[in-house]
């Protein structure tokens, strides 16, 4: 086995390979031996029970994220005295999968399993297809491909070819008449197999002896087509062209044209928004900032685990608001979990910890805990000690510069910081030393109202933790209007802000969005931790939009749509005629818009590359139909489909336009889907990409497709041509 530099003979991989017993733990009670070892084709962990006769199972390398040491988990840190750090350590999978705890005999055996698999990892990460798909055919691992194999091949790749055909590309490959292709000659099979026609065509418009595009005709093209800037094309002929040659005579080869095309630049999101580049210094009520509902479960409501795991995920996701629920625990520990159901419990003090490790590894930008306190006075004091002790400096306990603020700090004023969303004791005018009520409101938010709506005592030492969040009730657009402070901020149930928002009146929640923050939360419903369409209350300017971070899905993809943006920080700024204390603007109106002016989006379906298969069963191959789908003001929500391709997941070709009317661009959303088309039943999910209208880029481009989880599907895309013209 040979993986890009790795071989056999590195002294990890040879012991991954000769395999090891080590104890896979579940639970307290759950700790079991498993035989696991490294296939040779250096992508695949098999591990079984050592007395499971022929049951296994199987991994690949690259559905793993990241291989953490030690007690890097809750159940491996609760275990810390019976299984030593050094022989320890966690696999996280990407997406929503959990996470697998292993304990080897010795600190050797576990170091080699963690070197050789962060080895590994990268190699798969920098894999190119080509490398891939060699390495999946060549069974027998002996470096070369037999037409048998090819023929396995093919099937693997979703493509539906003829033997005859097959054969005669095989043979064109074959240049030595051997029956076999090594790797280079692999190379060549590969690169008949993925000829792009439709690429071809592009190429042959813009050059003029049909070989290259020249410096000029690359210029022409990338300004006629893509909408760039003038002086891109000695820069993508640098940056792409693959022959010497070629870049030293400032030309571009038709490979090099093809590279550029499936590039980050070639791509339908606009790179640049890849990077913070919006204006972080507005006050925080000024931007969307993405949100978690009961950010402890990593399943349903009524039943499921409760995990530091979640927030972790959730963090990694770029949430930048987490939920805590807590309840007075046992032995004066507080606890979180969702109260009254049987979810499992965890230790307030273990998520604050989680936390301080993990809030700030995506995004520099401040994290907000929302407290929803049912704790007693005394463990309420053990959280505000808690939150002190481990958060440190990180928490916000004071006033930037001293001052009551007219508006809320920025988020570059907050950089590094957490804040706490609770229940406050007064405002933040009074005096320290001030007598004030310990009583206050349990109606502080819609979420309580399954609860009794008498006064409850809170804690002094938690209430003066509180400063830019005070929970407080929602009396009315008008009173907030009169007398509302910057610092004060109400939670929603999602039917509460469809209530305030009926009969035209989204203008009134727009304006009471510039200047205080809303938190919404799905309806207590929804007890299988299924989702709102957020986009529905951002078009009514609500910033803290909380969804099941855990359940994937449409809602979701909204939502990793949105905050894909801004280099993928938490916080979005809102458009310009949504930060205005008189804004007129709503959502049921969307000529209330300043400079109305509604946009033609014009999508030009042209080709599909390498979709996976969905159906595992032998000889399955997909029908591909794409759909894009556009989310924003209620006139913006639309969709239109393309017909579906029969046998070819890829290199189907449609060359079909989908038409949409924008009317409020700033807001809306577009997501593209590819399903596999099944005239008996639901069609099934092949993949999705889902991105800021404001982030497409004109032209020729590539969308890159997301699996359910939100997770790359390696070289899985949809080619278009996208069009974006003022409406007359």
């Amino acid at each position: 086995m040979e993986t890009r530099g790795i071989t056999s003979n590195d002294p990890d991989i040879k012991q991954m390979m000769a395999g090891s017993t080590l104890r896979k733990v579940k639970s307290h009670s759950w700790k079991k031996h498993r035989h696991f070892r490294l296939l040779e084709d250096g992508l695949t962990i098999w591990y079984k029970s050592r007395w499971a006769g022929r049951g296994h199972s199987t991994f690949s390398v690259s559905d793993l994220e990241t291989v953490r040491d030690g007690h890097q988990s809750e159940l491996l840190l609760s275990l810390s005295e019976e299984f030593p750090s050094d022989q320890c350590f966690t696999l996280v999978f990407h997406g929503r999968r959990g996470t697998l705890d292993l304990v080897a005999d010795t600190p050797e055996e576990a170091k080699c399993w963690v070197d050789g698999l962060r080895k590994l990892i990268h190699k798969s990460q920098t894999m190119d297809c080509k490398e891939h798909w060699f390495t999946k055919a060549d069974k027998n691992k002996d470096g070369q491909m037999t037409f048998k194999e090819a023929k396995t091949l093919l099937k693997m790749m979703n493509v539906e070819m003829n033997e005859e055909n097959a054969l005669h590309l095989f043979t064109m490959a074959d240049k030595l008449n051997s029956g076999v292709l090594d790797r280079e000659q692999f190379v060549h099979f590969y690169k008949l197999l993925t000829q792009r026609d439709e690429v071809w065509k592009v190429f042959q418009d813009f050059s003029a002896d049909g070989e290259r595009l020249l410096v000029d005709e690359l210029e022409n093209f990338l300004q006629i087509e893509q909408g760039e800037r003038e002086g891109r094309a000695q820069e993508l002929i640098e940056l792409y062209e693959p022959s010497e040659a070629a870049r030293q005579q400032m030309c571009m080869s038709l490979e090099g044209f093809q590279l550029y095309l499936c590039s980050p630049h070639g791509s339908i999101f606009n790179p640049d928004h890849e990077q913070l580049h919006q204006d972080m210094k507005l006050p925080l009520s000024h931007y969307f900032i993405s949100s978690s509902h009961n950010t402890y479960l990593t399943g349903d409501q009524l039943r499921g685990q409760s995990s530091t795991e979640a927030y972790i995920q959730a963090l990694k996701r770029g949430c930048r608001c987490v939920e805590l629920d807590c309840w007075d625990g046992p032995d004066g520990e507080p606890i979180v979990y969702h109260g009254h159901t049987l979810t499992s419990k965890i230790l307030f003090r273990d998520v604050i910890s989680t936390l301080k490790e993990y809030a700030f590894k995506t995004s520099v930008f401040p994290v907000i805990l929302s407290l929803e306190n049912h704790c007693g006075l005394e463990q309420q004091t053990v959280m505000a000690q808690h939150l002190k002790k481990i958060l440190g400096e990180i928490l916000q306990t004071s006033l930037i510069n001293g001052q009551v603020p007219e508006q809320l700090p920025s988020p570059q004023d907050l950089r590094g910081k957490m804040l706490l969303k609770g229940k406050k004791l007064g405002g933040l005018e009074q005096r320290s030393d001030e007598t004030i009520t310990d009583e206050v409101s349990d109606d502080e938010d819609g979420e309580m109202e399954r609860e009794s709506k008498s006064k409850s005592k809170l804690s002094r030492e938690l209430s003066d933790l509180v400063l830019y969040c005070k929970s407080v009730p929602f009396h009315g657009f008008e009173p907030a209007r009169a007398s509302g402070k910057c610092y004060e901020m109400s939670s929603f149930s999602e039917s509460k802000v469809k209530k305030l928002t009926k009969d035209g009146k989204g203008s009134e929640m727009v304006q009471y969005n510039v200047k205080q923050l809303t938190r919404v939360y799905p309806s207590g419903m929804r007890t299988d931790s299924s989702n709102y369409n957020p986009q529905e209350m951002w078009a009514n300017g609500c910033q803290l939009v909380a969804l099941n971070f855990q359940t994937a899905g449409l809602e979701m993809d909204l939502n990793d749509g949105l905050f894909r943006q801004n280099g993928g920080c938490g916080f979005v700024l809102k458009p310009e005629f949504m930060r205005k204390t008189d804004s007129e603007f709503s959502p049921e109106r969307p000529e209330s818009r300043p400079g109305y002016r509604p946009l033609r989006l014009s999508i030009q379906v042209l080709s599909g590359q390498q979709f996976p298969k969905v159906n595992q069963k032998e000889g399955s191959i997909v029908d591909p139909l794409v759909r894009v789908e556009l989310y924003g003001v209620p006139k913006d929500q639309s969709r239109d489909e393309t017909s579906y391709i029969n046998n070819n997941g890829f290199n189907p070709a449609w060359n079909e336009t989908l038409n949409f009317v924008v009317h409020v661009p700033d807001l809306a959303l577009v997501r593209f889907v590819v399903e596999d088309y099944d005239k008996a039943s639901r069609n099934d999910f092949i993949g999705q990409f889902t991105l800021p209208f404001t982030s497409l880029q004109p032209g020729y481009r590539h969308v890159h497709l997301l699996s359910k989880d939100g997770t790359p599907i390696p070289h899985a895309s949809v080619f278009v041509n996208v069009s974006i013209s003022e409406l007359t």
